[in-house]
Parts: C-alpha cells; structure tokens; sequence
C-alpha cells in the first residue's frame, strides 16, 4: 500500500521524467517571443535593441510550461556540467541569490553564506533586494533608523557606499533594504534603462568587496531583473520538497534570457539543496533526483533543516555568531568553502 511520501517522490521524479523525455518546442522570435516572454518578465523589460543573442524557446500565455522548462532545463544541465560549482574562480565576484519561490532559504542563504565567506577572511557585502528586508533585520540593521538604502542608490542615484551599514561580523556589510522598496516595482516601470539601475549603482564601487552576494526578491519581477542584470553568477537554494522544484524551469528560463538581452556574463554556478531533513525519504529522493539532473553543479553540503537556524534572525545574527557549534553553522561554513573554491584573498 502506497503512503503519502511515496506518492510524493513518485512527483518528484515525475518532474524529471518529463525533463528527460519532453520533445522540443517549435522556436518563436520577433513578437511571438514577445508574447511568452510576458508571461513572466514585462515585454518591455527586455530592451529591443540588445545585441542579439541565442533564440529562446517559449509558450504562449496561459499555454503548458513543459516543453519550455524541459528545453531549459537541459540547456542548464549541459553548462553545469561544464563547470563544477567548487571551480576556484577570480575576484570579485557578484553572485545574486535567486527563486521566484518564496521560502526556500534565499536570505538564510545571503546572510549565512556571506557571514561563512566573512569569516573566510573576505570582504562581503549583502545587498537586500527584497522589500521584505529580512536580511537587513537578520544583520542586526533596524531599517527604520536609516538615512538611505537600496531603494536611494536605485530610484534616487544616491551613491551606493553612502546606503553600506556594518554588521556584527568582521569584513561583512550589508546594503540595507526599507518597505519603500516594495514602491519600487512600480515607480521603475517608465524608468530609462530601468533593468540596469542596480548594476551601474554596484559599478561605483567595483573591486571594494570580494563577494557581493544579492538577495532578491521572491519573484520574476523588476527588482530581480535588477539583482540578475548586476551579477556575474546565479546561485539558486532549493528546498528539498516538492513544489520547490516546479518553479525551478521557470527560473531558469528567465535566467536564459537575462543572460541573452542583457548580461552575456551570466550564469548559474551553483544548486544549494536546503531545509534538508534527514528523516524523510522525501528529502533524501528529491535531493538524488536534483543531483542526478544537474550533476556537479550542485553543492555537496546540505544545509540542514534545524530550528537554530530559524531562531537566529529574532536576535539579528547569523548563525555562526548566534550559535558557532550548531549543525546550520558547520553547514554553511562548509558551504563558504565550497563556493570559494578556495580563492587567494587579495591584497590591498
């Protein structure tokens, strides 16, 4: 008799399934790619006269997203298996952290991973892309004392070195986010080249840090945009669950065409499986299932599901100061490592 968990797992690698065997959609250009890509980035998001890039497969609003994500999805696994995500790579390097799906670990992932890369020895700094600030309060910044934030050196021009606070933690800053980014969506609509307002407000203080790591919003909208145009990497927590892995095509999809209208240089250099839990076999499928996928793209270390890790952000600390000997502390020092690579740190 089959039990939940089964029938669970049993989806899970359904998804894959489909991934695997799906048959190619038929390419669309001109307004016909338009038209699938308002479906989740605004047509105008993408300016008209960027350089053209590889074609993009697409389906029509309200149409099936299978075909698209399958074609995405091995698209994605052919580059990550060109790269592996421990591949010791130059600095700086901008990384934006990124899924549309709320609640998988994005923020715990910004603030702990930068902390763990803090504690390397590395300048780091966290720009909060989400209205939400979560990673501004778990930093120890109460965003309703300060002067200027992200959304003044996005809406406003205001330099971004006047909007950086400083943590708790040696070496890690955080470029604070207020509610007023929430307005933000809206206002950069009509805005002259607004996909790149965060890029050229990072470029002010190019080489300052040796990771800036974004942590952007759950969604496809404007603000992601923003974080992907301003990155050269993609790093993308999944939640070992199910519904996690649904939006995962999507994303990658839009990843695609970021790097096609508007960043050459972007890619997805790591998959971190998070909120791991070891006693359901759930967790232990869907993570097997993401590995056999995408291959040596995603990071050995799991961050474990812990109730530490939830606990730290009420006392604005990350977990390595708020609890330095706790399964989610060794696991994201382990994960910092990973992702570094081991890179020298530069001097000066």
């Amino acid at each position: 008799m089959s039990t939940p968990s089964d029938d669970l797992a049993s989806r899970a690698r359904a998804i894959f399934s489909r991934l695997r065997s799906a048959e190619p959609v038929e390419e669309r250009s001109g307004d016909a790619a338009e038209s699938g890509i308002s479906a989740t980035v605004p047509e105008a998001t993408l300016p008209s006269t960027a350089a053209p890039g590889p074609s993009v497969m697409t389906v029509p609003v309200g149409g099936s997203p299978t075909p698209s994500l399958a074609q995405m999805a091995r698209q994605a696994k052919e580059d990550f298996e060109a790269t592996p995500a421990d591949v010791v790579r130059p600095l700086p390097r901008i990384l934006a952290i990124a899924n549309q799906k709320g609640g998988v670990g994005k923020t715990t992932t910004a603030v702990n991973l930068g902390a763990g890369l803090a504690e390397l020895g590395y300048r780091v700094l966290i720009v909060d892309l989400d209205p939400q600030s979560n990673a501004t309060t778990g930093l120890g910044v109460n965003a309703r004392n300060l002067e200027s934030s992200v959304y003044d050196a996005i809406m406003n021009e205001t330099p971004i070195e006047d909007c950086i606070e400083p943590t708790a933690v040696r070496n890690l800053f955080v470029a604070p986010a207020t509610i007023d980014l929430a307005g933000a969506e809206i206002e950069l609509v009509p805005a002259f080249s607004r996909e790149l307002k965060l890029r050229r407000a990072l470029d002010t203080i190019d080489g300052e840090f040796d990771y800036t790591l974004i942590d952007c919003p759950p969604s496809l909208g404007l603000l992601t945009v923003n974080g992907l145009a301003a990155a050269d990497e993609v790093v993308v927590p999944i939640q070992c669950e199910y519904y996690a892995l649904e939006g995962l095509g999507q994303l990658l999809r839009n990843v695609q065409l970021v790097q096609s209208n508007l960043n050459p240089k972007l890619e997805v250099s790591a998959i971190i499986l998070t909120m791991y839990d070891a006693r359901t076999k759930l967790a232990e499928q869907v993570a097997q299932e993401v590995r056999d996928h995408f291959g040596p793209k995603v990071c050995r270390n799991l961050v474990p599901r812990t109730v530490r890790l939830s606990e730290a952000p009420s006392f604005g600390q990350p977990i390595i100061v708020f609890d330095p000997s706790s399964r989610g502390a060794i696991a994201y020092r382990e994960l910092a490592k990973e992702v570094s690579g081991g890179a020298p740190q530069r001097s000066g």
